[in-house]
């Protein structure tokens, strides 16, 4: 995991998902949309997941947040995907 400041760029609303880890087997996620820091849009950014009571947390476009980001990979149907998962956020 690394911990990074990172810039709001957008973010979706929360839907359910099916969990088999999740008590009632449904959790919330949240797509974000994080870039790093610099003078311009070229920045690096991130597609972050935020899962059950983070991703009920609401930031703003724009906003300064220092992050958490797990980043991993999975198999599916013969491809390979990388997945970012904010474990954490918070608006500083």
């Amino acid at each position: 995991m690394e911990t990074r400041i990172l810039k709001v760029v957008r973010q979706g609303e929360a839907f359910s998902v099916p969990s088999q880890k999740a008590e009632g087997g449904q959790m919330q996620k949240c797509n974000i949309v994080l870039r790093e820091l610099g003078g311009s849009k070229f920045e690096n950014e991130y597609v972050c997941a935020m899962l059950g009571t983070l991703a009920s947390c609401r930031f703003s476009d724009g906003d300064v947040v220092l992050a958490t980001l797990r980043f991993s990979t999975h198999e599916y149907q013969g491809q390979t995907f990388q997945e970012v998962l904010a474990t954490d956020i918070v608006a500083i």
